[in-house]
């Protein structure tokens, strides 16, 4: 682990306000108090979506001026003084999920999401409403994971920006591992194999399950197909009942996990996944992203909830809404990708498909748009 000379300066991200593209300023280098850390950005993720937080397309609620940015690769520069474990020179992943140290409920999303709640307007317009768009940023102990470097850049050979495709990854595992899918069962992902739903079919073949993958597009269907033996692949023109019978076809299915947007409301997806379900023992996962409202939300939106719950009462289903994942799911992953058994980099199929500086950020948010999807991630590398 090496450390190195701390500068007086860094130099970082300012979104000044939606109506005018970030700026590269010159800031005071942080410093580290009780409770936090500073890490030096080795890899930060960029979103496909950046460009539409930051111009307010997408209008995501935070405050501005903030630096931006998600979740990161980086190494431990300073430690405040509580710290016990963490020391400089140790790469960590760094999550952007940050939640009140005594309130749970208090919860957002670093740099891109402010919350729901006033208790999280209390986090994001104080201590943490700086991201990690930047050379160094300041976190909370809690939210970052120390990283076995010599067992991943060493004997695994991974590449210092592989591990940052673990932002995407966990997204799919807080609601899979929520919905305590076992090895040998089956489940169901649906319906877009973009970046979400193609990391649940790799998260999911990982944990030892085999996988449904159903949708319209079937040229992302074969590609997600020669992944594993263990997939199969349903076209679903739209059609519930023949769609659900077809999604029964290869057996009994365990569970059934939806990553839809709001879009999707009209769907007949959903009311097809669940007529697949086998009775009793059984659950939908709707794992939601910001932009959808609580529970799940697309379908309480266009009131159609209503319809599915025939199906639901006569399985015995158990229908769990998840956002994001948990502290320990992050733990976990982690263990599953230093173990092998969940595969990172080019061996994955996955790749780093653009990176830039700070000062080419407008690069890399356009390398983001254009590389959307799973196995094409763009970095920021300081």
């Amino acid at each position: 682990m090496a450390s190195h000379t701390i500068p007086q300066t860094h130099c970082a991200l300012i979104v000044i306000s939606t109506a005018s593209p970030p700026t590269l300023q010159t800031l005071p280098m942080l410093k580290s108090g009780p409770g936090s850390a500073v890490v030096c950005i080795l890899a930060a993720n960029v979103i496909s979506y950046m460009r539409q937080i930051y111009n307010g397309e997408r209008q995501y609620h935070f405050p501005t001026p903030p630096i931006p940015g998600a979740s990161v690769i980086g190494r431990i520069a300073t430690v405040g003084p509580d710290a016990t474990l963490l020391k400089p020179g140790m790469l960590v992943f760094e999550d952007c999920t940050i939640r009140g140290r005594d309130d749970a409920t208090a919860v957002f999303l670093s740099g891109i999401h402010g919350g729901n709640s006033e208790v999280s307007e209390t986090l994001i317009r104080g201590e943490w409403k700086d991201s990690i768009y930047a050379e160094y940023a300041k976190v909370p102990l809690e939210t970052r994971e120390i990283l076995g470097e010599t067992k991943l850049f060493g004997k695994m050979g991974y590449e210092i920006a592989d591990p940052a495709d673990i932002a995407a990854l966990l997204v799919p595992y807080g609601g899979l591992r929520a919905n305590d899918l076992k090895a040998g069962e089956t489940v169901i992902v649906s319906p877009r194999l973009g970046l979400y739903g193609g990391a649940a079919v790799l998260v999911a073949l990982a944990m030892g399950a085999s996988v449904i993958a159903m949708g319209r597009n079937m040229e992302a269907l074969e590609r997600i197909k020669k992944r594993s033996e263990r997939i199969e692949t349903v076209p679903v023109p739209g059609d519930v009942l023949k769609d659900s019978k077809a999604l029964r076809s290869s057996g009994a299915v365990d569970a059934f996990f939806d990553i839809s947007l709001f879009e999707a409301g009209k769907s007949t997806h959903i009311k097809s996944g669940i007529l697949a379900l086998k009775r009793r023992l059984t659950s939908l996962v709707g794992h939601l992203q910001p932009r959808t409202k609580p529970f799940v939300g697309f379908m309480l939106s266009e009131n159609t909830l209503v319809s599915h719950v025939p199906a639901v009462l006569h399985r015995s289903l158990t229908l769990k809404g998840k956002w994001m994942f948990e502290r320990e799911d992050i733990k976990s992953m982690i263990k599953m990708v230093e173990s092998g058994v969940l595969k990172l980099g080019e061996s994955a199929g996955l790749r780093v498909a653009g990176t830039s500086g700070l000062e080419d950020w407008d690069k890399g948010f356009t390398a983001a748009e254009k590389n959307a999807g799973l196995g094409k991630s763009t970095v920021i590398t300081p």
